[in-house]
């Protein structure tokens, strides 16, 4: 059995852990719960207070480090980037770990360490992720956009730059599988931005930068900003959408096969050249696609030229996709369901604060409705459920979760499932819950694995996975 399963592996953690929450492991049912990863941790261990004056210092939370660096090295034993826990004390006063690890088909959350997304459907993603950019009769590159005077005018801002071979360039056209517009060979063929070619002076990079109007890209570092260059985790992922007004410069996609990124604002945002333009665009034209968002881009420029000869960057992001009838977000309780049942509908979004809870009925048969996610209690009858035939997504908590279980009433529609959990819930609960949704997609379930000591004795026992 993996030294992740040994219970003198956590005992240093564990005593911590016990010594900041004494009352809460003392009472029935009292738990606290963790998560351990390569890159960080999340532990239930109350740090010291630093003297007065004096920050923290790492020799301050040198227990704590030295307990999580043991599970740490287990974890790399084992190849595993991570694990989430759960303590609580046994009736006879022992100690009782839960170890669990939550499979494949469990996208990582954000407020549970043990249950996030299930993914119901092996590789799927969410629409927005699927969605491929319309085609757009009649698109044509800008009327400023020049190659040739492109390629002069960083010739004359860039006398000594190293250029790209046609050679190089067609290996990076046969790498991305896609012909690079004549603009972009232009820009490579003065400058192809490897470090190595400065010699370590910023200053001829800076001059890069001044001249072009971004951070270039090196030739061999250019990629397709395609919806797989976007990742996003499900439970946010779902309540987006992909909307293009008929007016649009740029078609809102999460990514495109034709968004070419080349450089960076140097905020983490990405300059891309879009062979995809929407109804309102030029084929060729400057995109940013900000790095805070999801889904979408923002027009820079309508050429490439126009943005280095005529300085032009001006960004303009669009946010269409999160407003209504497309997506629907009622935060309080009684505010009218019926109002937003409209044919567009692809997304809601049911919060509650106060008020009767709501009833779906007026939502039966929407056509695009594929994700619902509501707040625990915001539904008057659960079962109403099975008349949105189109979900893919569905967010629900335990209680309205149990309810469809128990009346075979899960919608065969979804590819992913998310349990809210708000307030106290006992973990062990919540996993066998989360375990009957992935046992009805034969999918692969999420492990617990009991582990009892005394802390006081040093005597230790294994229990079995549950």
């Amino acid at each position: 059995m993996s030294s992740i399963h040994d219970f003198a592996t956590w005992e240093p953690l564990l005593r911590l852990v016990r010594a900041s929450h004494p009352e809460r492991l003392a009472g029935p049912g009292g738990h606290v719960m963790g998560q351990i990863g390569l890159g960080g941790w999340s532990v239930p261990v109350r740090r010291p207070h630093p003297a007065p004056g004096r920050a923290s210092l790492v020799e301050d939370m040198q227990d704590e480090f030295s307990a999580v660096e043991a599970v740490q090295a287990a974890l790399r034993a084992h190849g595993r980037q991570s694990v989430s826990f759960m303590v609580e004390t046994r009736v006879d006063g022992r100690t009782a770990l839960h170890v669990v690890d939550s499979g494949p088909a469990v996208e990582h959350g954000l407020v549970s360490p043990f249950v996030g997304t299930l993914v119901l459907v092996e590789g799927a993603v969410p629409e927005p992720w699927r969605r491929l950019p319309e085609a757009v009769p009649g698109a044509l590159p800008a009327p400023s956009a020049d190659p040739a005077l492109l390629e002069r005018t960083l010739r004359e801002r860039l006398p000594d730059a190293v250029g790209a071979t046609e050679a190089e360039i067609a290996e990076a056209q046969t790498r991305l599988g896609v012909t690079l517009p004549d603009e972009l060979k232009a820009l490579y063929r003065v400058v192809r931005a490897r470090w190595q070619d400065w010699r370590g002076d910023y200053a001829a990079q800076e001059r890069v930068v001044d001249a072009v109007g971004c951070e270039l890209l090196p030739l061999d570092q250019l990629y397709v900003a395609d919806a797989r260059s976007r990742p996003c985790l499900w439970q946010f992922a779902a309540t987006d959408a992909a909307v293009t007004a008929p007016d649009a410069a740029v078609q809102g996609l999460v990514g495109s096969p034709g968004w070419i990124a080349f450089g960076d604002n140097g905020g983490g945002d990405r300059l891309a050249l879009d062979l995809t333009p929407g109804p309102g665009g030029h084929t060729g034209q400057v995109v940013m696609i900000g790095h805070e968002d999801s889904i979408g881009a923002g027009l820079l420029a309508e050429s490439l030229t126009d943005m280095v000869v005529n300085g032009r960057a001006e960004w303009h992001p669009g946010r269409d996709w999160d407003r209504p009838p497309v997506v629907a977000r009622l935060n309080v309780l009684g505010d009218d369901v019926s109002a937003v049942a409209r044919p567009e509908l692809e997304v809601l979004v049911l919060g509650g604060r106060e008020g009767e809870p709501r009833s779906l009925a007026p939502l039966a048969g929407l056509p695009r409705l594929r994700t619902l996610d509501a707040c625990p209690g915001a539904l008057a009858d659960p079962l109403e459920i099975a008349g949105l035939t189109r979900l893919e997504y569905l967010r629900l908590g335990p209680e309205e979760w149990r309810v469809l279980l128990d009346a075979g009433a899960v919608p065969r529609s979804l590819l992913a499932a998310h349990i809210e959990v708000r307030g106290e819930h006992h973990p062990p609960r919540i996993i066998a819950l989360a375990n009957e949704l992935l046992s009805l997609w034969d999918r692969p379930l999420i492990s617990r694995t009991v582990l009892e000591g005394d802390l006081d004795t040093d005597r230790t026992a294994q229990g079995g996975a549950r």
